[in-house]
């Protein structure tokens, strides 16, 4: 074989050194390879190299890159490229069919790196984990060159034997380093003797390790401190209850929790939830519920069955007393109103007294019986026999009037609208009485008549004339204000308040009970009560509105009649007081005199029917007669009842009240219409024909009085309104400061033998006015003599006075 083997070698020796007679050129021997190829001779891959004078077969790249790796045992792509001058894309396949048939190679980021490197890495890093007790995973890879994440894979095989060391968050420390670190974790876990948040002990052994390593100590992650402290939680060295991974509680403190709770909760019967949670406890009612089964949990409190037994029997007594309790007087002051409210519910005697309604429970703490309930209510309602609506305008919603009388209204409204064209053919006075009756009408018939009278009205209208058409279309305004006020809420009802005051006044115990606000009972209370007063009051309001229906129809056809009488005199009178509006000073005093007399009465009847009615409309019993005299009020009084109407109305008679103190009669009957108006009455205008006619009826009456005087002073002044309505045709109504005025004004009316007669009249009556107000009732004084001749005097010239106006009405 050997021999064989040397003659092989000389003949190959010999071909090399033997000169070829054919020289190919490059061209020609790739051509030649090519058709080699091409001819299956050459049956196997040819990598050509970088130069492109070498061909390489991939079993021999492979073969190289082998050998490069097992010479470096960390070698990258790039770098084996250069080296064995072979395209980079065939090495980089080369090496991943390499890695992939050896599992003790590893492909990372363009390196091929064997396992053998990796243990002479772990080598040199045990060597250096020994010299510093504590190494850093990201300070190894940024030497490397690598991951952390692939530090810590390769390692963490070789921890144990190639790397005497532990890891733990990162770091690589040396078993004893652990050792000291698991000692300290335990001394301080020790000596924690109330629940504590972990990280924060951490951060202080950290702090700790720090100072004892100086500037070349590496920062230990608190990582590292939990295992070290859940390892010896496991092997029982530290006793406690880990909670959320990082709160921890030690047996030391439990054991103490729980004998404070035990001691607190079997001296009191009830323990605080708040108490719970500052000892840490964060389900408190489930720690209690666990460790207390009997119990029973509250709002903010978990009690033992003795303290409902407690309340229990108090209730009871309550209740068969007939009286009312409050819970919280009863439980401990830490108790809230809720704590009550539930505790109240376990109450066996409780349960069954709100089964069978005999007791109810306000404002949460408060147990009343149906008894004291019933007994409040009875006083409340004799208080409300004495309730009385101020400032009311005794609306009276449809609901509440009774069936029958309402359909009785409806009929009478009708009724007198289908007599409507027979009223107008008669006087204007009539028809101002028949617009009366039809308003009083429907002010009681409320909202549900509106449409048919105001369907009829408008049919009249056609037919009438013009005064009737302004009649009709003042019933329409006032019917129509009239259903807005039925469309309002009924709000003159007791209010909450007012029942709280008086509940306050009949049972004063609530505030000898020393509650801090009386309030917080007898609100709840009060609003229990109101709506069956109120069910009450109305009940009762009804029945009297039925009484009161007939009277207040009866009230407006008389305040009709009188308003008729009397507003047609005020005018007859104003239009006297037009003769002097060129004299100022005599103006104003007219005026005010004509405000003071006839405007105040009017004022005051129209006022105090419209009181009346208000009342008899508000379901309040009126005990005055039907037919009453006239009655004179103080603007107090005036302004007073003014303030008892509602909204508008009581703006409109607070005019009028102001008017009658003004100095013009106008502004009084402007307010006046607009009152009248808005109470559904008709102010009738003074025309031609009834100012004749009322000045000839003036004109007898004083005539038949003058004739009748027997009194010196009282004469002149109706001798001189009788002048007035002679020569002027005005009914002038004049005070005593306005005579003087009034005669001069006669002069150029009267002859000069009769005026002078009145001249002297009136000169001696302001003589015996002054004497009399001067007088001083001495007996040595001669005023009084001189006062019975100034009599005598004026009595002797009484005929001459009376012949002035008595001879030209006879004539």
């Amino acid at each position: 074989m050997d021999d064989e083997l040397l003659e092989l070698q000389r003949q190959f020796e010999f071909a090399q050194q033997a000169k070829s007679s054919i020289r190919l050129s490059e061209r020609n021997v790739v051509e030649l390879v090519q058709k080699l190829q091409e001819l299956r001779i050459i049956d196997f891959d040819l990598l050509h190299t970088v130069s492109g004078k070498e061909y390489i077969t991939p079993e021999q790249l492979r073969n190289e890159i082998l050998a490069e790796i097992n010479k470096l045992g960390r070698v990258s792509v790039i770098d084996l490229a250069d080296t064995i001058g072979v395209d980079l894309y065939h090495v980089e396949k080369q090496a991943q069919l390499i890695v992939s048939d050896d599992p003790g190679l590893m492909l990372i980021q363009g390196e091929v790196i064997s396992q053998s490197y990796w243990d002479s890495v772990a080598e040199e890093i045990n060597e250096r984990l020994q010299e510093c007790s504590q190494i850093a995973l990201a300070e190894l890879a940024a030497q490397l060159q690598v991951g952390s994440e692939l530090i810590a894979s390769v390692l963490e095989p070789r921890l144990g034997t190639l790397v005497k060391g532990r890891l733990e968050g990162g770091q690589l420390y040396t078993p004893a380093y652990v050792a000291r670190v698991s000692a300290m974790v335990r001394g301080a876990s020790r000596g924690i003797t109330v629940p504590t948040n972990l990280s924060q002990l951490w951060n202080s052994l950290q702090q700790l390790l720090q100072e004892m390593d100086g500037a070349t100590g590496v920062a230990v992650d608190g990582s590292f401190f939990q295992s070290m402290f859940n390892g010896l939680v496991k092997e029982g060295e530290i006793l406690g209850s880990l909670r959320a991974g990082a709160y921890w509680t030690p047996t030391v403190f439990a054991v103490a929790q729980k004998e404070s709770i035990d001691s607190f909760f079997s001296q009191n019967s009830f323990i605080s939830y708040e108490v719970l949670q500052n000892l840490g406890i964060p389900q408190p009612i489930q720690f209690l519920k666990s460790r207390y089964p009997d119990g029973t949990p509250l709002a903010t409190m978990f009690v033992h069955p003795s303290m409902i037994e407690m309340l229990d029997g108090a209730t009871e007594d309550a209740l068969e007393r007939g009286s009312w309790i409050d819970s919280l007087s009863i439980l401990p002051a830490s108790f809230g109103s809720k704590d009550a409210s539930k505790v109240l519910s376990f109450c066996p005697s409780v349960q069954l007294a709100l089964k069978s309604n005999k007791a109810l429970i306000f404002g949460e703490s408060y147990l009343f019986s149906d008894g004291f309930i019933k007994d409040v209510y009875d006083r409340l309602e004799k208080e409300m026999e004495t309730f009385s609506v101020s400032g009311s305008s005794g609306v009276i919603l449809s609901g509440d009037l009774p069936e029958s009388k309402s359909t009785e209204s409806n009929e009478t409204v009708n009724e007198v609208v289908t007599n409507k064209q027979a009223t107008d053919r008669g006087s204007k006075k009539k028809r101002g009485k028949s617009s009366g009756i039809k308003l009083a009408s429907a002010s009681e018939s409320g909202m549900n008549t509106q449409e048919n009278v105001t369907a009829k009205s408008k049919k009249s209208q056609r037919k009438g004339k013009d005064t009737s058409s302004l009649q009709v279309s003042d019933s329409k305004v006032a019917l129509k204000k009239e259903s807005v006020e039925t469309k309002e809420v009924n709000q003159n009802v007791p209010s909450e308040e007012w029942v709280m005051q008086k509940i306050t006044m009949l049972v004063p115990e609530f505030e000898e009970q020393g509650i801090d606000d009386p309030e917080t009972i007898v609100r709840p209370l009060a609003s229990y009560l109101r709506p069956k007063l109120i069910d009450s009051w109305k009940e009762r309001r009804k029945a009297l509105f039925t009484q009161n229906a007939d009277r207040m129809k009866i009230l407006l056809d008389n305040l009709q009649k009188k308003l008729d009488e009397s507003f047609l005199n005020l005018q007859l009178y104003e239009k006297a007081i037009d003769l002097f509006e060129d004299d100022q000073s005599t103006s104003v005093i007219l005026h005010r005199h004509l405000l003071r007399t006839t405007a105040a009465t009017i004022a005051d009847m129209l006022l105090h029917n419209l009181d009346k009615h208000n009342k008899l409309k508000n379901g309040v019993e009126d005990t005055e007669p039907q037919y009453s005299e006239a009655v004179s009020l103080s603007p107090g009084e005036r302004t007073a009842i003014a303030k008892s109407f509602p909204g508008s109305l009581s703006n409109m008679a607070l005019a009028v009240v102001e008017a009658l103190e003004g100095k013009r009669v106008e502004t009084f009957m402007t307010a006046l219409r607009a009152l009248a108006e808005e109470s559904g009455l008709i102010l009738r205008k003074l025309d031609k024909k009834l100012e004749r006619t009322l000045l000839h009826s003036y004109r007898k009456d004083l005539i038949s009085q003058v004739a009748a005087e027997m009194d010196p002073v009282a004469l002149l002044p109706k001798v001189v309104s009788l002048l007035y309505i002679q020569l002027h045709h005005k009914a002038l109504q004049a005070p005593g400061r306005a005579i003087s005025a009034a005669v001069n004004r006669l002069k150029d009316k009267l002859e000069d033998s009769a005026y002078k007669i009145l001249t002297d009249y009136q000169a001696a009556t302001v003589t015996l006015l002054a004497l009399i107000s001067a007088a001083t009732g001495d007996d040595e004084d001669c005023t009084s003599d001189r006062i019975l001749s100034k009599r005598e005097l004026l009595e002797d010239q009484m005929p001459a006075l009376k012949g002035l106006v008595l001879t030209a009405s006879q004539s």
